[in-house]
């Protein structure tokens, strides 16, 4: 099985909701890890301001996020760019995703690709 896990929530708006949707999908990308699953999590739109908060030790999804790390595919360059993420993207030594090249962006992941290869799509 061939999951992608897409991160859209944005952690600036504060509510729980947006803490509640990032929680659960780092929990569903440990549950199909530790099955042996092929995930990938891929932070997009908004989503894309996670990796900043995800990587502050103090975050109480934080100790689920260093679990999960290794399956982080990437980080939509175009939404980065757009949602001020760049810098805290950069630092963290995740991937710039962009090969879906969307008129006006510096590209962002392209969901058909992934379907294409036979992965199942969830979004937060």
């Amino acid at each position: 099985m061939k999951t992608a896990i897409i991160i859209l929530s944005d952690p600036k708006s504060g509510s729980d909701e947006a803490l509640g949707r990032v929680f659960n999908a780092l929990a569903a990308a440990y549950d199909y890890k530790q099955a042996g699953d092929d995930v990938e999590i891929l932070f997009q739109g908004a989503g894309t301001r996670w990796v900043g908060e995800l990587s502050n030790t103090e975050h109480p999804a934080y100790a689920l996020f260093e679990a999960v790390k290794d399956t982080v595919a990437g980080v939509s360059c175009g939404c980065a760019d757009v949602f001020g993420a760049t810098e805290e993207v950069e630092k963290s030594g995740f991937d710039f995703i962009k090969d879906n090249s969307v008129p006006g962006t510096s590209g962002l992941p392209s969901l058909r690709k992934l379907t294409a290869e036979g992965y199942n799509i969830l979004t937060f």
